[in-house]
């Protein structure tokens, strides 16, 4: 057989093989197949999850700062761990580049507003902001009744402004300089601050989850909030009852002296001109009138920048090093407290650390926290293995208790995986509404449910946007204020409780009627 014969035989036999091949793989059956392969097994859903909780116990175990880096290589690796399973099962990565690019778009207002709020906290403390609320705080707030009264105030903030994140940023770096100064746990101070911050942005129609849940839901904000106030109220006063309780059985580890020296030091570094509390008002006001985040925090920025300029000249001079050229001195300033480090020196070590802040420099790592969190979220969302789970969930639904202790448990879950609290409310909202009709249970209970879980626990997962945010700006860790939000535990368990005792649960037909 000639060479040519031969070529020309086996193209022949390819085209052969070629043509029943194709018949083949697009058989009925083995398109059926090829399709039932893209669907995620139940264990594959589980696998990335069981590694990430892996990496981030050992985490916890070899890093004594887990936010420096380990937790997101963790959160990266595990994203990985993902991306190779859904690809062996059909996706491309193409697809699931698409779903955690769409995924990071969605925190992008977060992570700049966590920068502005380095900023915020930078040009507020040269200028002596935080320092006088501080100042005055100690006069008026007894050691016994701090915990009590930080989540009083921080609620009625949240409640006006609709914003738990400005509130802590603001009114609750104050409250945590005051506690350190009175001796009392970092901790168990953010914990009260977070409880009430999160009361507020539960409870305020401004806010952005309390308008997003009843839309998930299909009911209207203000009968969302009146439905809210069954659980939300009992699960308040408990709060209050225990940080009340605390207040006054707990020791503080300081005397009236301590803080006598505190306020001595900080009125010796300071001009405390009471026209600096203008600069919190003017911001709070801002936000009431619904002025947008991004342009609300730049404005108190710049008045914090323009304050410092005209109240604290010495100080500007000393975080500057120079002397003869207030013009340059001034810029140097305002400009380091916005993007570095400052270190405000009274002469008493414990002091400065109350008085030191990081700008937007310290937020990098935790913005570096929230891109590897949404990119494990959005893969897992664009795999399909979020969506596999909580079908699991679904099936275990029998009573109006199980439907809301599953669709909480939903919550928690993607609050969690998904690690964003935007797609702890809209993902299970969609997921569980169908299942509340088919029950002749009123919307609002789904929207309650959403904003009792969604809502709140966010704060205490610490690679959460909101966990990471907070925990950033307080300067403590997820875990060690966790323990003590006693607000934020409560509400999904208030939730679970409500709906299977069948407290005020509405039928579809009573709003009929």
């Amino acid at each position: 057989m000639s060479l040519k014969r031969f070529v020309l035989t086996l193209y022949c036999r390819l085209l052969f093989y070629r043509k029943y091949w194709y018949i083949y793989i697009n058989t009925p059956i083995n398109q059926h197949l090829r399709k039932m392969k893209k669907k995620p097994g139940l264990l594959q859903s589980f696998i990335p999850i069981l590694l990430l909780t892996l990496l981030l116990g050992l985490n916890v175990t070899y890093f004594e700062d887990t936010l420096g880096g380990a937790n997101q290589i963790a959160l990266l690796l595990s994203a990985l761990c993902a991306g190779l399973i859904a690809m062996y099962n059909g996706k491309k990565w193409q697809d699931l580049e698409f779903s955690f690019l769409k995924t990071i778009n969605s925190a992008m207002s977060s992570m700049l507003i966590l920068l502005l709020i380095g900023s915020l906290a930078g040009t507020w403390m040269l200028s002596g902001v935080v320092p006088i609320m501080i100042y005055y705080g100690l006069d008026i707030l007894h050691p016994s009744i701090f915990l009590f009264a930080a989540v009083i105030i921080s609620a009625i903030v949240s409640l006006f402004t609709g914003s738990s994140w400005s509130t802590i940023a603001t009114i609750g770096i104050a409250l945590l300089g005051i506690g350190k100064a009175i001796g009392i746990n970092p901790s168990v101070v953010a914990g009260a601050i977070i409880s009430g911050a999160y009361f507020g942005d539960k409870m305020s129609p401004l806010s952005d989850t309390t308008n997003l849940a009843p839309a998930m839901a299909g009911t209207d904000i203000f009968t969302h909030i009146r439905y809210m106030m069954y659980t939300t109220i009992p699960t308040l006063i408990l709060t209050l009852i225990i940080f009340f309780i605390w207040g006054f059985t707990m020791k503080t580890g300081t005397d009236g002296q301590d803080t006598l020296a505190v306020q001595e030091a900080i009125k010796s570094t300071y001009n405390l001109n009471p026209v600096l509390l203008l600069v919190p008002l003017v911001l709070i006001i801002l936000i009431v009138k619904k002025v947008p985040p991004v342009p609300a925090m730049l404005g108190g920025i710049l008045m914090g920048g323009v304050f410092a300029i005209i109240f604290q000249p010495d100080i500007i001079k000393s975080i500057s090093n120079i002397e003869g050229n207030y013009v340059k001195a001034s810029y140097i300033s305002v400009l380091q407290a916005m993007f570095g480090d400052i270190n405000i020196n009274t002469g008493i070590d414990h002091i400065n650390n109350l008085l030191s802040t990081g700008g937007m420099k310290g937020m990098l790592d935790t913005v570096w926290l929230i891109l590897s969190a949404m990119i494990f979220g959005g893969i897992m969302e664009g795999a399909g293995f979020l969506h596999r789970i909580t079908m699991l969930l679904l099936k275990m639904v029998h009573s109006t208790g199980s439907l809301v202790a599953s669709t909480a448990t939903t919550c928690l879950f993607f609050n969690t995986t998904a690690c964003d609290q935007y797609l702890a409310i809209v993902v299970p909202g969609r997921m569980f509404k169908e299942a509340y009709d088919d029950m002749n249970l009123a919307p609002e209970l789904l929207s309650r449910t959403l904003e009792d879980t969604g809502t709140v626990t966010s704060v205490l997962i610490p690679w959460n946007t909101c966990g990471a945010t907070q925990s950033r700006i307080l300067g403590v860790s997820t875990f060690d204020y966790l323990p003590y939000c006693f607000f934020n535990i409560i509400s999904p368990f208030m939730s679970i409780f409500i709906a299977y005792i069948n407290f005020k649960i509405r039928k579809k037909t009573d709003i009929k009627k």
